[in-house]
């Protein structure tokens, strides 16, 4: 185990004295200073684990130079060393960010039981501020989770289409976070002050729709009391997601056209046109191309639509990135379930990994939220996963490195080739050119084997 590194700034030498006894057999390494100058400068040259400081030292007032500490490195945790008679400047130093404090003469039990708190708050603190810069650096987008290479190639293009105006078609599986980079595009742009409307087309009965978009004036059909606004208008200046467009009925999908080509529409019933200044973003699951030359979707509108295409990947096609999305889901739903030091073994992420994910992340999430609400455990393992899941990773297993059934010698290599080439992926998380650097193949090589031993990713 690393020693802990320890900084005392005190300007007595019997106080050094005692901490070294007391410490002898811990495992901490101190570092003695005696004034407030010399600690500032000790500060500055190591990442310390814990600061022991005097509230009186003979040049600079501890509590000031509590301050220039912390301004340099929060993370470090520190306790005030203070007499009895001056408790109340501790308490104020506990205002400006100290850890604790302890009072001369000390009782050696409170002592260790400070710096041992004050140690292990130090560890909390580093894990924090790692899976921060986790997630700050490889989560390019708040809620848009992934490091692969498919997924930083999403995120390029949010950067690239987000200050434009033109209008964006995503193209993905469902729960492959299409509404996420729509949010995603919204918030890079100019338009993040104004509106970001959710149009779920599918969801919206047909005769609906369009007084859902478009409003309609008092008395444009039976039970039009009243002039009700449509979305569009509501969403001017910011901007619209249509969701499922391809469920859009035809009548809808010409009125959309001349919205996206005009910048105006009427609402039902109403003959002034109502000028908007609206980004479309469409999403499917569905190809659209296909279903203009079955004439489901109109051709000229299509095209509209696919000014800037975003294909979001599949989970399946991103297996580097479940072990992220798992700990992050745990870390959410463990949180909300009070179970904040929950985690995920080594063998439940490799059963996800092994998993297709026909619902992509938001199936996986709700696994994670499942496992997380019903497992008795600090971790979540296999067991912990729903059957489907478990089942079908203990069927690769079997069918990877079963040899009961004595299969011919050929099969057996097969097998094993197979069984090496998981282990590699799984070591690499799911990068083909690391396993294949792991394997000591090339990576076309290692990708044609894929394919021969029917290994997806």
């Amino acid at each position: 185990m690393t020693m802990a590194k320890l900084l005392l700034i005190d300007d007595e030498p019997i106080i050094h004295e005692v901490f070294e006894e007391l410490l002898r057999n811990e495992n901490v390494d101190i570092t003695g200073c005696y004034t407030g100058e010399s600690g500032l400068e000790a500060y500055k040259t190591q990442d310390w684990d814990l600061v022991l400081l005097d509230i009186m030292l003979p040049d600079i007032p501890g509590d000031e130079l509590l301050v220039k500490l912390r301004s340099i490195n929060s993370l470090v945790p520190i306790i005030m060393i203070t007499a009895y008679g001056t408790v109340n400047s501790a308490v104020q130093a506990l205002k400006q960010g100290a850890f604790d404090y302890i009072t001369k003469p000390f009782h050696n039990e409170v002592v260790l039981n400070a710096i041992h708190r004050a140690l292990q708050y130090r560890t909390v603190l580093i894990e924090n501020a790692r899976l921060k810069d986790e997630i700050e650096t490889t989560y390019e987008f708040e809620n848009i989770i992934g490091k692969s290479q498919k997924m930083q190639e999403v995120y390029e293009l949010i950067h690239r289409v987000a200050s434009s105006k033109s209008t964006v078609l995503l193209i993905g599986e469902s729960g492959t976070g299409k509404e996420l980079v729509a949010r995603a595009i919204h918030q890079k742009s100019t338009r993040s002050e104004k509106p970001f409307v959710v149009v779920t087309c599918s969801n919206i009965p047909a005769e609906l729709l369009e007084s859902e978009l478009f409003g309609y004036e008092k008395g444009a059909f039976t039970g039009a009391s009243r002039t009700k606004p449509g979305l569009l208008e509501y969403a001017n200046g910011g901007t619209v997601f249509l969701d499922e467009i391809s469920t859009m009925p035809p009548s809808t999908q010409a009125k959309l056209l001349r919205v996206l080509q005009e910048r105006e529409f009427k609402r039902l019933g109403g003959f002034e046109p109502i000028q908007v200044d609206i980004r479309f973003i469409a999403a499917t699951n569905e190809d659209l191309q296909q279903l203009v030359e079955s004439g489901q979707f109109r051709e000229d509108l299509y095209f509209r639509l696919n000014v800037i295409s975003i294909h979001l990947p599949p989970l399946r096609e991103r297996l580097e990135d479940i072990p992220i999305l798992a700990r992050h889901f745990v870390r959410k739903y463990a949180l909300e379930n009070d179970k904040p030091e929950l985690t995920i073994s080594d063998k439940a992420l490799l059963a996800l990994m092994a998993y297709d994910w026909p619902g992509n992340v938001r199936e996986l999430e709700h696994v994670i939220e499942r496992a997380v609400v019903l497992t008795s455990h600090d971790t979540i393992d296999i067991d912990d996963l729903p059957a489907n899941i478990v089942e079908y990773y203990y069927q690769t297993e079997k069918s990877t490195v079963s040899l009961t059934q004595k299969p011919s010698f050929k099969d057996r290599v097969d097998a094993f080739k197979r069984a090496l080439i998981l282990e590699a992926l799984k070591e690499a998380g799911g990068v083909q050119k690391k396993a294949a650097e792991i394997l000591k193949i090339k990576p076309t090589t290692l990708h044609e084997m894929m394919k021969r031993y029917g290994i997806k990713m």
